[in-house]
């Protein structure tokens, strides 16, 4: 991205730097980094960053209008519906794609965005470890808004903690030992002091819910919820019918409100309009297919981890489709491969965190995560036996 700094890393890097860095993001938990780290972060400078952040910043626009809630209505299916919901989601996270326009010129484009948290432990983590393996020059940051580590990591708590004790908040989500983002989960506990409590151990007792911790019953106040709800609904008959007590009226605190993960979704993406948003319809409100099928993205809505998603639409594939209000056709954007690397160049995506504390009006960008690919998308899956590809962050020009 900016190539005096690409040229100085590429020229600067050994695998034996690399080795030592991820020894280093292993230390606290080793064998708990289940996906690829990438050998490289980004680097994003300042023009760049702003586009992303003037686009961010629009759709938070939608957002705080007074009508997004009525907007929103049919973005939640009613049978994962949770009472109790606020005003606001705590957090939002904004995926961009770092992609090529017709002038040939680099430019962000949103892919999606979600109410819901992501590695934001981790990533403090990472951007502490990677900026000290490789000597990252100090005009770079992964921080947003003004933050440093020590702020971002205050306003952390203090939206997720608040005035509780930290016995009193958990870091809810299924099974989540076995989960492969589990390592931001102990990074959590080791910044924040929650623990990590699985929906199995949950015990509802009037409209208070309960846990065990180190063998004392303790109410649970706050939910710092880490679980997808699409994700409960796949999993065996017993966690499921225990999951039913997160679909009753309680006696507690979420953060974010499960029905947020819905409401600035996919969902939301036909109601933006901006350059650095690929145009979107919900494909029960086309009326006539675009001729040029092969420059959309046909999505489902309600599915996560890329599951569903058509990237070479055919007519075909429309027809099938039973249900199309469930739907969106997204304009396709152009991946450039703009990380150089000792093979083959790659491409990237960058997911802006945004956090929103009480009272505020509006949420603020704090942090970042990347990830680095040289598939047909981003993920696992389309980089097995791939190098440079896999978790990174940037580094912004400050």
């Amino acid at each position: 991205m900016v190539p005096s700094m690409r040229q100085w890393f590429n020229e600067n890097f050994t695998t034996e730097k690399y080795q030592a860095y991820l020894d280093a993001l292993n230390a606290s938990h080793p064998g708990d980094i289940e996906f690829r780290i990438a050998e490289t972060p980004v680097f994003v400078d300042k023009v760049f960053t702003e586009k992303m952040l003037a686009a961010c910043e629009s759709i938070v626009d939608v957002i705080t209008q007074f009508n997004f809630k009525t907007l929103t209505a049919h973005a939640i299916p009613a049978e994962i519906k949770v009472p109790g919901e606020n005003d606001y989601s705590d957090f939002i996270a904004f995926d961009f794609g770092i992609c090529e326009n017709e002038a040939g010129e680099l430019e962000p484009q949103l892919i999606e965005m979600q109410g819901f948290p992501t590695l934001f432990a981790f990533e403090v983590l990472i951007t502490e470890t990677a900026k000290k393996a490789f000597d990252i020059p100090d005009n770079y940051d992964g921080y947003l808004g003004g933050f440093d580590k020590d702020s971002y990591l205050a306003l952390l708590r203090e939206i997720i903690v608040a005035d509780c004790k930290p016995g009193e908040v958990i870091l809810l989500e299924v099974l989540p030992h076995k989960q492969k983002t589990r390592i931001d989960f102990y990074c959590t506990q080791d910044y924040l002091g929650i623990p990590i409590v699985c929906i199995t151990e949950l015990v509802k007792e009037g409209n208070k819910l309960f846990y065990m911790n180190n063998g004392v019953k303790t109410q649970v106040k706050r939910i710092y919820n880490r679980v997808i709800f699409d994700d409960l609904q796949q999993q065996s008959a017993e966690i499921q019918e225990k999951g039913k007590i997160l679909f009753e009226e309680l006696d507690v605190q979420w953060v974010p409100h499960p029905n947020w993960f819905y409401r600035i979704s996919k969902f939301t993406l036909p109601y933006i309009d901006h350059p650095y948003v690929p145009k979107t319809n919900f494909l029960s409100d086309i009326k006539q297919l675009p001729a040029d099928l092969e420059n959309y993205v046909l999505k489902p809505l309600f599915s996560f981890a890329g599951q569903g998603v058509v990237i070479d639409v055919t007519k075909e594939d429309i027809e099938k489709v039973t249900d199309p209000h469930n739907w969106i056709l997204q304009r396709k954007v152009k991946y450039a491969e703009v990380i150089e690397t000792p093979d083959i160049p790659a491409k990237a995506e960058i997911r802006i965190f945004y956090f929103w504390k009480k009272g505020e009006a509006r949420p603020v960008p704090a942090q970042n995560l990347a990830r680095l690919s040289k598939g047909k998308m981003i993920g696992v899956r389309y980089n097995k036996d791939k190098e440079w590809v896999g978790g990174t962050l940037v580094f912004f020009e400050k």
